[in-house]
């Protein structure tokens, strides 16, 4: 083929036709070790007002990966077409093997490759040209990664054991194999001791049934347990991802551990207490299993006291692996004190950036008691009788210490205010102070609620630790396809490890102080639920308490503050009031005697709704700022837009390179008026032109007497496609499809029409084309 020729071919023709032929040829085999058109990362969610969409011009999406086995990446390639240089798509060809922690990053246009390799022996070049018969070859590109990576020959069984297949071709998520691959090679190096960090909702389950999995395979390991420390963990675990080993696993039940299996689901509670005889793991020896795996191990991790810890310092001859959503613990405790450093972290901001993880937009509401505070009048006592201390009360003593009952009742029509606006039956959770205030809050919203709560009583659902009916109804709150209940009210069941899907209502009427708890509870909303049409959730704040977000500690990177000298207390002082409400249980607040207070007004003093912006910080940005800013990113000025808009063959090309932004001309439609079409919304909402509706553009053309140079027929069509613009828009128009519809099949076939009144497509197009430079012409 000539150059020329060459040239003229599209970028799927260039793979086709030259790179697969190329890369197949230097030996990778087609089926199991070259992966085409990998989707890394799917693009964040923008969400600004009531609408969401994917911002896909930050999609990452590479041409081809290649694997050593399934889930085991060692290079990527970046394919241009024949107009681009060969080296074109190298920037972002490293792009994409940094996200994967690849050595070997290519480019190729179809004359040659031009190769990157970080793993390049010293005194060679680290980028260099390669002509289209000279690509690596599985076993050259293996070399590079095993160097880059550290990977010694004696354990390369180890780390090219094949993951679990069950045949639907699922490939794990580029973080998760990362993952997975770093544990798998640690333990190859005779490490012990491991830490993962993985932002809730990012699949710690699924990454942790792979590790065990090609562990136990490769026979690296025979007898595993999996800790957890909340009972629906176990069955959900038991059920879902780890259901694969089948007979060969158990959960530990009525304090025996049977020596029978081999995969072990057990909770801390189960396997020790506060007795000698409860400390059931001691029933079998100390080598007993090869690996331990602690999930949530955020949770007093320092104390030695602590369950699992007393469990791994009995087997201290396993492994053991750590999984935490929650690094950056407080100078009272750190997982990282006992694990070491983590050796892969996948974070909050990261998984939203990626489109991974849901982003939120916080709905802060400030209540005039709380902020201003309340002084009662001398001598004034409660509902009960009791003498109230005359002080003033604010935020922090709300429903701690004083219970304003029109408090809890202002919260609760502002909650179901915001659900009756957008759905009234979406999965909301509400974080109380304690069991008592989590009651009454129920009690508030049946009451809110009106005809919701008495349409099924379980609405609303009091699910705490103490409450066998609300711990019962559990299953039924995180199941997607389960109606109700719909919503929880808790204190602490709630915060963690519970996967409750389709969430997509958080509301804080709760004081938190410990920034692992905030993780924690907003973990509870950042899961993806597409099938649900759940691509955000809502945060509603009555205590403040997403200030956190603010405190660069939020998403910040794991610290030890904690470091004992040789002579010191190796257990962290653990001081009351550090803030760590962690654990299983809930506290009923019985120690401090809390005062009921009917009768005092209160009411929302401000109220603002913040969005989280493209760099991880809090914005109050509308949808139509953001879509400003957006277009303005595609067109510099007015004249480029318009430059662009006449000169385009389809103006849906336009409204599509918009949509990669995440913005949805109809949507935008809403809020600037429904009747202007997309011309107009773009011209206005980014560079303050005055809009005219379809209707005055169609009117504006017929007033110019514009179609007497066509005959009769010709004429009918183009007035009756200007009056279809005038009802739908451009892009109904430049459907060829519309000549199907009335009033266009009265005058005849498509084929007709376009044959025998234009004279043929091309005449057709450019009179549809023509009729649109009429159309906007004023403006331009």
């Amino acid at each position: 083929m000539d150059a020329k020729d060459k040239k003229e071919l599209s970028e799927a023709d260039i793979k086709a036709k030259f790179i697969t032929p190329a890369i197949v040829q230097a030996g990778w085999d087609e089926m199991t070790q070259i992966r085409r058109e990998v989707t890394l990362t799917p693009g964040p969610v923008v969400v600004r007002g009531p609408l969401s969409s994917r911002n896909k011009k930050k999609k990452k999406f590479a041409d081809y990966v290649l694997q050593k086995e399934k889930g085991v990446p060692i290079a990527v390639i970046e394919a241009k077409d024949n107009r681009h240089t060969v080296s074109s798509g190298m920037q972002q060809a490293l792009g994409y093997a940094d996200l994967l922690s690849v050595p070997c990053a290519f480019s190729s246009n179809g004359d040659a490759f031009a190769s990157h390799n970080k793993a390049a022996a010293a005194g060679k070049d680290t980028e260099t040209e390669l002509g289209m018969g000279s690509f690596p070859s599985p076993a050259e590109l293996w070399q590079s990664y095993k160097s880059f990576r550290g990977i010694d020959d004696a354990v390369e069984a180890l780390v090219t054991e094949p993951y679990y297949d069950d045949g639907s071709n699922k490939e794990p998520r580029y973080y998760q194999a990362e993952a997975i691959n770093r544990v798998i090679e640690k333990v190859a190096e005779g490490e012990k001791r491991l830490l993962l960090v993985m932002a809730t909702g990012t699949g710690k389950t699924y990454t942790t049934f792979q590790i065990i999995y090609r562990l136990w395979k490769a026979k690296r390991v025979k007898r595993v347990l999996f800790l957890v420390d909340r009972n629906i963990l176990a069955d959900q675990t038991l059920v879902n991802d780890f259901k694969p080993f089948g007979s060969v696993m158990t959960k530990i039940r009525n304090r025996k551990i049977d020596p029978s299996y081999e995969v072990y689901l057990g909770l801390y509670q189960a396997l020790t207490g506060p007795d000698e005889e409860d400390k059931i793991f001691k029933s079998v020896k100390r080598d007993f299993f090869d690996l331990i795996v602690i999930d949530e191990c955020h949770r007093g991790s320092a104390n030695d006291d602590s369950a699992w810890k007393e469990i791994l310092e009995y087997f201290d001859g396993a492994i053991q692996l750590g999984l935490t959503a929650t690094p950056k613990e407080t100078e009272y405790a750190s997982n990282i004190t006992y694990f070491g450093e983590p050796i892969y972290t996948y974070s909050l901001k990261q998984g939203i950036q990626d489109g991974f993880l849901a982003p939120y937009k916080v709905v802060r509401i400030d209540i005039d008691k709380d902020i201003q505070g309340w002084t009662p009048p001398p001598g004034m006592k409660d509902d009960l009788g009791n003498e109230i201390e005359h002080r003033e009360y604010n935020q922090i003593d709300m429903d701690r210490v004083l219970i304003l009952n029109q408090r809890t009742k202002l919260v609760a029509e502002r909650v179901v205010k915001l659900l009756n606006a957008t759905d009234p039956y979406q999965k909301t959770i509400i974080f109380c102070e304690d069991i008592d205030h989590a009651e009454r809050m129920r009690k508030a919203i049946v009451n809110a609620a009106g005809p919701l709560a008495k349409e099924n009583s379980k609405y609303v659902m009091r699910i705490t630790g103490d409450s066998l009916e609300g711990k019962a109804e559990l299953d039924n709150f995180i199941d997607s396809e389960s109606k109700y209940p719909v919503i929880a009210t808790t204190s602490e069941l709630l915060t963690t490890g519970v996967d409750a899907k389709t969430c997509k209502v958080i509301v804080l009427d709760k004081t938190i102080s410990s920034m692992t708890t905030f993780k924690q509870i907003v973990g509870r909303g950042t899961r993806i639920e597409e099938s649900h049409n759940k691509y955000y959730f809502t945060i509603m704040d009555f205590k403040k308490a997403t200030e956190l977000f603010k405190d660069p500690e939020f998403d910040g990177e794991p610290v030890v503050i904690y470091e004992p000298g040789n002579d010191d207390d190796p257990v962290p002082p653990n001081p009351a009031g550090n803030g760590e409400d962690e654990g299983d249980g809930e506290s009923e607040g019985e120690t401090v005697r809390k005062l009921h207070v009917s009768g005092v007004d209160v009411r929302i003093l401000s109220e603002r709704v913040e969005f989280l912006g493209e760099d991880g910080q809090m914005v109050t940005e509308s949808y139509r700022d953001y879509s400003r800013k957006n277009i303005r990113k595609e067109f510099a000025s007015l004249d480029e837009f318009l430059r662009k808009w006449n000169s385009a063959k389809k103006k849906a090309a336009i409204i599509e390179a918009l949509a990669e932004y995440g913005i949805e001309l109809p949507d935008l439609a809403k809020e600037a008026g429904k009747d202007y079409g997309d011309f107009d919304l773009i011209c206005h909402i980014a560079f303050d032109q005055p809009p005219l509706t379809r209707s005055e553009r169609a009117n504006n053309v017929k007033k110019r007497n514009y179609f007497t140079k066509y005959g009769d027929k010709a004429r009918a069509v183009l007035e009756a496609l200007l009056d279809k613009y005038a009802d739908e828009g451009v892009a109904s128009i430049e459907n060829n499809n519309v000549l199907k519809l009335d009033p266009f099949k009265q005058l005849g076939t498509p084929v007709e029409i376009i044959n025998g009144v234009f004279g043929g497509k091309a005449q057709y197009e450019a009179a549809v084309h023509e009729l649109e430079t009429e159309l906007f012409k004023q403006a331009s």
